[in-house]
């Protein structure tokens, strides 16, 4: 490291500014790195662009990491400018007697003059450009993981006679980097075995599936809650009984309505933690804050009312389950959070500096699109890795049509024992319903059971009784509607609800913040002004939160807005939120 301001530091000239303190320029160089190393990168480009940023901080001609293998064959060797194949460039460069030493003594190595060096053979000097004319000096020092030598930092220079270096600085410089990347590199081979190991278990489990295949000479398998015949509800079933043999988690993807939290508990009941608590977490409905407290729990005083101490959903499912629905919902900064306790099973409450470590399986669920999500960075990829060890995909009610007169049959039977009645079907109205498509799935197929029954003068229900016989099925409209919004832009309504009104914004980096905006209604004739239009902010933002079933996050995207504000204009308007 050459210091110029050095050389004048004892002879103050006027006006000439004071030399920064070589501590500083240490000290700002760690901090510079750390950033480097601790940003999401591939190990190669990390490495790569941390001796680039040395050259800021040292008088260097060329800068090199070289990383060794568990083996001890060199596997990585990258420097400034580094890209894909040239690996073996850099390794042409690297003293081998020289690198031997430095991991065999795992103590730094300093050349003044690597042509007058016995470490140093002729083709070694002449590899960094040493001749009579040109001095060459080196400085190595070892990339340690723990005790053991994995790797070295090499730099060489041109002693020209015109910088002063200072040897002993640069070496306990560069010995800090190489503590730092040592860290970096043991960090990067933890998660890349953990991984590997993981998506291993992912392949036998999924071998096992496939082996294991349902026929019709074996046995069916029974699950409380869940209906149906059909093959793809057999296979879904199948599946169920072989992954709740094991410990691993499990994410379950599919529509709104398909019955995830049914398969979840089914996972559970089925699983050596049968007889353990399962705890079951909307994280959609809960804001960043409290969703904090409610999964890792808060001690006495830790924020304005928490009066006592208090478990949280981690601790309460100890040797147990715990469902995280909706999981695609939670914000990156949470995902964070999340992931430590994932894959460490141990956590803090919040206010609270004791570890306490749990032994749960997570069975997560979402009808997002978290590949897309990952790729839009919206979604943490390891987080993604994380709770992917298992996916499973359930079916929409449309790929098991033989399936609805079996659970409309059972809806019905609920209906009237809870309303003392005796209705049934007839055959063309089982015959309607397998004609539907329900995008709403079971849930929907639930509510036009209930609703025609109650409805229905009895004592049977006919295809008459159903609303979608009259074209007047609210869920119909509703389903033609969405699709027409998205194959056909409208302008938005003339009274917008401006984002400041709710209360400050939450930055989002995809979605620029906007007006919300509610799509109106058709107007009932022509000439009239549509009734949403004319609606209060109250009564818009309540409209779209019994759209989205009472869920924030969903009645955010329907308004352009965020959680957060959402949340705000709730508190504003004093509005409760309904829990189902």
């Amino acid at each position: 490291m050459a210091y110029p301001d050095a050389r004048v530091a004892s002879q103050p000239q006027a006006h000439s500014a004071a030399p920064i303190p070589l501590s500083e320029i240490a000290l700002t160089g760690i901090f510079e790195i750390s950033k480097i190393l601790t940003a999401p990168a591939r190990l190669e480009i990390t490495l790569a662009n941390v001796v680039n940023l040395l050259q800021s901080f040292m008088q260097m001609r060329h800068g090199t990491v070289s990383l060794l293998a568990d083996d001890g064959v060199p596997d990585i060797t990258v420097g400034a400018g580094w890209n894909e194949g040239t690996d073996g460039r850099y390794r042409a460069r690297l003293p081998g007697k020289a690198i031997d030493q430095i991991i065999a003594t795992s103590v730094p190595l300093v050349v003044e003059n690597v042509s007058a060096h016995p470490v140093f053979s002729a083709a070694d000097a002449a590899a960094l450009g040493a001749t009579n004319e040109t001095r060459v000096s080196f400085i190595g020092v070892p990339i340690r993981i723990d005790s053991r030598v994995v790797g070295t930092l090499t730099i060489d220079r041109i002693r020209d006679g015109s910088s002063i270096f200072r040897m002993d600085a640069d070496v306990r410089f560069l010995t800090m980097v190489a503590n730092l990347i040592g860290q970096t590199v043991k960090l990067h081979r933890v998660v890349t075995r953990d991984r590997e190991r993981l998506m291993a278990e992912s392949h036998r489990l999924q071998k096992e599936l496939l082996e294991l295949r349902p026929t019709r000479e074996r046995k069916k398998v029974r699950v409380d809650g869940i209906i149906g015949e059909s093959p793809a509800i057999r296979r879904l079933l199948a599946k169920v009984s072989v992954i709740a043999k094991s410990h691993s988690p499990v994410l379950l993807r599919g529509e709104s309505g398909t019955g995830k939290e049914l398969i979840a508990k089914a996972i559970h009941e089925l699983s050596a933690r049968a007889n353990g608590p399962f705890i079951k977490v909307n994280c959609a409905a809960l804001p960043e804050s409290v969703l904090e407290s409610e999964l890792f729990g808060h001690e006495k005083g830790a924020f304005t009312g928490a009066i006592n101490a208090r478990k949280g959903r981690f601790e309460l499912a100890d040797k147990g389950t715990l469902f995280l629905d909706e999981i695609g919902e939670i914000s990156p900064a949470f995902q964070a959070k999340l992931l430590r306790v994932l894959q460490e099973q141990e956590f803090e409450r919040v206010g609270g500096n004791h570890t306490i470590k749990v032994n749960v399986r997570v069975v997560a669920a979402t009808n997002r699109n978290l590949e897309e999500a990952v790729a839009r960075n919206e979604f943490r990829a390891d987080l993604y890795y994380r709770i992917n060890v298992v996916p499973m995909i359930l079916p929409p009610l449309r790929d098991r049509p033989t399936d609805i007169p079996l659970l409309a049959s059972a809806f019905l039977e609920n209906f009237n024992k809870e309303n003392e009645r005796e209705l049934a079907f007839d055959g063309e109205a089982i015959e309607l319903l397998k004609g539907c498509s329900f995008p709403g799935n079971v849930r929907e197929l639930e509510n036009c059971v209930r609703r025609t029954a109650t409805l229905a003068p009895g004592p049977s229900i006919h295809a008459d009784d159903f609303a979608c016989h009259h074209d007047e099925c609210l869920s119909s409209i509703l389903w033609k509607s969405h699709t027409e919004q998205r194959s056909t832009p409208r302008p938005p309504p003339e009274v917008p609800l401006e984002v400041a009104s709710l209360g400050p914004a939450e930055p989002r980096p995809l979605a620029p913040s906007r007006p919300m905006v509610v799509p109106p209604a058709a107007p009932a004739s022509s000439g009239e002004i549509s009734d949403s239009a004319l609606l209060s902010e109250r009564d818009r933002l309540i409209d779209a939160m019994e759209r989205s079933g009472w869920v924030q996050a969903k009645a955010a995207r329907l308004l352009g807005l965020t959680p957060r504000q959402v949340g705000y204009a709730l508190k504003k308007h004093d509005i409760e939120v309904k829990h189902f």
